[in-house]
């Protein structure tokens, strides 16, 4: 099957999916520069329950994007870490980040122009 993002049943979606995923996104940017361990993520990336958090990790070390390494400690230490697959995404999605805090300005001057607009002709 060739790969079609248009077409409904391409599994390209799921992949565009997790790009898509601002936890994730924030999951692979940190896991670039060290492995980290659960709470460590959960206390970096400010508003992720710690329900989403797991939810995200499993779905990234499905998608080959992030290995899971269990510590045998008591209590279990469970570090992450990027994959080199993950690394190649987190190049990707960082120019997105960075675009995104260069015109944070411009797109929120934006949105207060259009809400103004959208507000004077319902009055």
């Amino acid at each position: 099957m060739k790969a079609n993002a248009y077409s409904a049943d391409c599994p390209t979606r799921q992949i565009l999916d997790r790009v898509g995923d601002k936890w994730a996104v924030l999951i692979l940017l940190l896991l670039r520069h060290e492995a980290l361990r659960f709470n460590q993520l959960r206390r970096d990336i400010e508003g992720i329950s710690q329900k989403m958090l797991s939810q995200v990790l499993k779905s990234l070390e499905r998608d080959g994007l992030v290995r899971r390494h269990a510590i045998a400690t008591v209590p279990v230490t469970v570090e992450y870490s990027i994959t080199p697959l993950g690394k190649t995404l987190a190049a990707a999605v960082d120019p997105l980040r960075d675009w995104a805090e260069r015109n944070l300005k411009d797109v929120l001057a934006a949105q207060r122009r259009y809400d103004a607009q959208r507000h004077a002709k319902a009055a």
